[in-house]
Parts: structure tokens; sequence; C-alpha cells
């Protein structure tokens, strides 16, 4: 079951270690499930209690620690050994009386690392201030450090393979766009276009079947399009109005989001001249995008643009993206933002998100991208103007503006 070659994982835990060493890290404990599927290979639907892999710097195998029931998900998608992979009873889940931890921290003094410097991913969602403090009383000899960010530094550059699922999640991109395009007219439900995005996500295309994304289908439509990351409601659409779709194709984990805007009838002037400037800054920064370039540079090239037009933008440009689970896409590293000196290099992955929201009205266009050796490649290809609807025909043809 493992998406990559055994000697691909080999070579990240390698890079993990070089990482541990140069921080004086010689135990790395991983909560967060994207890095843990990075390491191991390991998929499932078990975040929702604690579990954790073990990084040990001078062991050839990490460990999972984690619930009973999980423990045969554990050994069938992951190259580690059986013997490697370690189940706490379910007495320990949502307990009041004992926690996960002490059971992880028990094990660790048990074979030789309660004395150790311990690293931990302190700002990880699944990783709570009771979980740290349960650590800290159950092994009193050891060091703790912030180990924040380490993985996530490692996956930053994808190998060719990442780099091929990333392709076929924007396919999968690309055609759920589509239908939730097709489901916007005057009548229409939010909820509905949400159905058929997530049923075109799942399902995927002919070739490669689609995973659950790490963040739901952004639809806010109307005046709620000044206000991003809103979901669906039962509200009905209405002629001269516009909707934003903000969605991701995910493949083995890796993500690909793609936003696009729709105008119900003709756009009124506004909002086309706001799809004008956005598309005209999207394009000036996908030509100015090379190696050896940080993340400030592509933000300012942005805000150079949009200056041009009396605009200026708060949030950040875009960011690092590629393997996921929920809450979030991101990889939580680089941002296209004033001040980032990171440096782009091959095959690093980002999603521009130039949205511009302002109190009535907002406009989303966006595109993911991959940095190559003299330029960027785009995961998707869809029309980046403002797409406008006919607001009755169930199919009408898309104009693109």
């Amino acid at each position: 079951m493992l998406p990559f070659d055994i000697l691909e994982y080999q070579d990240r835990l390698e890079k993990t270690k070089r990482r541990m060493e140069e921080k004086g890290i010689e135990v790395l404990l991983i909560t967060d499930p994207a890095n843990m599927n990075y390491l191991t290979g390991y998929d499932a639907w078990s975040f929702y209690v604690h579990q954790m892999l073990v990084i040990i710097i001078d062991e050839p195998q990490p460990l999972w620690i984690g619930r009973y029931q999980d423990a045969g998900g554990a050994r069938k998608t992951t190259w580690i050994y059986d013997e490697n992979v370690i189940a706490y009873p379910d007495y320990y889940v949502h307990s009041r009386h004992c926690h996960p931890m002490d059971f992880v921290a028990q094990i660790l003094g048990q074979i030789g690392q309660g004395n150790r410097t311990i690293g931990v991913e302190m700002d990880n969602y699944y990783f709570s201030a009771k979980a740290f403090a349960q650590l800290q009383k159950y092994l009193p000899n050891a060091t703790f450090v912030d180990a924040d960010l380490l993985v996530n530094g490692v996956r930053i550059i994808k190998s060719d393979q990442e780099v091929e699922y990333m392709r076929r999640a924007g396919k999968i991109a690309e055609h759920a766009m589509m239908k939730g395009i097709e489901s916007i007219r005057e009548g229409g439900r939010e909820c509905d276009t949400a159905a058929e995005i997530y049923n075109q996500l799942i399902k995927g295309t002919p070739e490669h079947g689609g995973d659950y994304p790490s963040i739901v289908p952004l639809l806010p439509s109307g005046e709620n399009t000044g206000i991003p990351h809103l979901t669906w409601t039962e509200r009905t659409y209405l002629n001269g109005e516009a909707v934003i779709i903000e969605l991701a194709g995910c493949y083995k984990r890796y993500h690909v989001p793609l936003a696009r805007t729709v105008s119900i009838g003709q756009p009124s002037e506004d909002m086309q001249a706001l799809s004008n400037i956005v598309t005209e800054g999207i394009q000036e920064v996908l030509s100015a995008i090379k190696p050896g370039m940080t993340c400030g540079d592509i933000e300012a090239t942005w805000r150079n643009s949009i200056a041009k037009h009396g605009i200026e933008k708060e949030s950040r440009l875009g960011y690092s993206v590629g393997l996921g689970y929920p809450p979030d896409w991101g990889e939580h590293t680089a941002s296209l933002r004033k001040g980032d000196t990171t440096v782009l290099e091959p095959n690093m992955t980002f999603h521009l998100i130039p949205g511009l929201w302002f109190d009535h009205h907002g406009i989303e266009i966006s595109e993911t991208f991959r940095v190559t050796e003299n330029g960027c490649e785009l995961f998707t290809n869809y029309p980046q103007g403002l797409i406008v609807r006919d607001p009755l025909s169930i199919n009408p043809t898309d104009k693109i503006s």
C-alpha cells in the first residue's frame, strides 16, 4: 500500500535525522499526521486520538505508538517493522484518569530514552498542552526542546514522484471546479454546489480516484464574498451576484488548491475591474518566478502590480503546499509575503492566492505552481478571468472576462 518506494522513505528519514543532529535532538516525537505519513506512509483517520511517531537518532527504524484498534492500520500502511508498532489499550482514549502520553512516556523510559534531549512539535494542532504536561511529568530527566516544523522543512522540496501526484491532484481540481461552476445558477443553492464539488473530488478522473481534501470547499456568495473562509449554507443564488469557489484536488494526500470567482449574469463594473487587476497581477508574478528569488521578492512583484491601481493586500500572497491532513493543506513553512527570505528552489510548490476582500464583495483567483529550473509550472489549466454564467440556464456556456 506504500505510495512511494521504501528507499524514498529512508532518504526522508535520513534528512530528518540530519536536522535533528543540527539541533541537538536525540529523540523526535512527531504528532502531525502529515509528517507521520511523509516518513512512514501511515494513512488512517485516527488523528482524533493521540498517536505518535518516535524517531530515535541512533536507531534505524521509527516507532509508531497509537491506539490499539489503529495498530493494524500502522502495520498495513507503513514500511516499519511490525514489532515497532506499539499500541496502547482503549482505556487511555478520552479518559479523565489516564492519558496516552503517560503510556508514551513509559515506553520511552523502558527503552532507555528517558534522559535524552527530546524534540516535540510544540505548535501543532495534534499536540495538546496536556500532552506536553504529561510527558514532562513522567519523563522528569528528559530535556524537551521545540522541534516544530523540523520535518515540514524537509518536505518543502518535493521529489519527482510527489510532483507527479500533485499533477494528478491538479487534474482532479480542474474537474471539480468545472462541476462546481456548472451547478451555479439563479435559484440554485450553495449546498448543491458543495455536493457537486465533493462528488467530483472523490470520484477524481477516469485515471485516478481522489482523496478527501484537508479543507472543505469554501463557497461564499453575494456580499459574503468579502469574507474569506466561509463554507456553504442553504442560501439560494441570486442574479447579479458573485460566487467564490476555493477547493483542492487531493491525490495520495497531496493537494493542489484552485480558486475561481463566478458572476451570475453580467458582473458589475467594479467586479470586472477587480478581475482585470488580479489576473494582471497573477501573470506578472508567474512570469517573474525563478529559482534564487525569495518568497518576499514574489510578494513584492504582486504588491507593485496592484499598487498601480491604488490597492493594498493585508494578507499573505500564498504559502508552501503539498501533503496534508485536516485541518490544513498548507505546510506552515514558507509564505509568499513581505520579509520571508526563503529562497526558491526547483520542486518547491506553492499556492498563489491573491484574494482581495472588501466590506461587501471580494474576488479570488488562485493557482498552484511548482518552481522549475528556470521558471514555474502550473498544476492546473483553467481560465483565470472572471467566469460569467447565464443566470437561468441549467447548462449555460461560460464566458471568461
